[in-house]
């Protein structure tokens, strides 16, 4: 198997070949390496090549890493590195679990609700923070799947930029786990449909540009229907 750091150029390489494919610009796709199945020597080693988006799906796990990492590059002189990791909260985030997660994250792609969304500003305006969040949506329209239903997104999305300490900068979803193409491509236009809905009607300002979606299995397809973040672990630590 190729180490981790070579995993790491070949997944950047289809995702610039997946960008130009689409008629876009090779670096128009950021990857968020999913860190959730990588030991802390695994995350280092990312880091250390020089990717520091990282997104992780459980609160406990987040912060049990976040500080094991940080010790970890502190002890071998590394620190700097430490303070450059940009951490991503991808998964689904219990209303309990809103502060630690602030204390740590700097972006949080999984407010499906209008509850959560409240709790995130009410936590954010204590903390003093604006915090950067996108919208998720059940595009898949799958009953087990998290996510704002595919018809109260755009009302969801009016009351959640009226909030003043949440910067809403876009939509993530999930396409459904099968290997057909079409029906994984319909879930992810539908999501690029809403996300150019919004902007249309001016329902949120010029922050609103990222598209989260598309993992290791999808991400292509995903750029291809207009992703500006793709989500990927086990491609990488598989």
């Amino acid at each position: 198997m190729p180490p981790i750091a070579e995993k790491l150029r070949q997944i950047q390489d289809g995702i610039a070949s997946a960008c130009v494919k689409a008629g876009r610009k090779p670096d128009s796709a950021q990857l968020i390496v999913v860190t959730k199945t990588a030991s802390i020597e695994q995350i280092i080693e990312v880091v250390r090549a020089g990717f520091i988006e990282l997104g992780e799906n459980r609160v406990q796990h987040l912060k049990q890493i976040a500080d094991q990492v940080g010790e970890s590059l502190q002890a071998s002189g590394q620190a700097h590195l430490a303070s450059q990791i940009h951490w991503h909260m991808i998964g689904h985030l219990q209303r309990n679990k809103v502060k630690p997660t602030l204390q740590i994250c700097t972006m949080i792609h999984s407010v499906d609700t209008l509850r959560l969304a409240e709790e995130i500003d009410a936590a954010a305006a204590k903390l003093h923070l604006h915090v950067p969040i996108l919208l998720q949506v059940n595009c898949s329209e799958e009953p087990q799947k998290y996510g704002a239903p595919v018809g109260a997104v755009i009302h969801l999305a009016e009351q959640i930029a009226s909030m003043p300490n949440l910067r809403l900068e876009g939509l993530m979803t999930m396409a459904p786990l099968t290997m057909d193409k079409e029906v994984v491509r319909t879930a992810f236009a539908r999501a690029r449909e809403l996300f150019e809905e919004i902007k249309s009607e001016k329902i949120v300002g010029s922050r609103f540009h990222h598209l989260s979606m598309g993992m290791s299995q999808d991400y292509e397809i995903a750029i291809e229907m207009g992703a500006t973040m793709v989500r990927i672990g086990s491609a990488i630590f598989a």
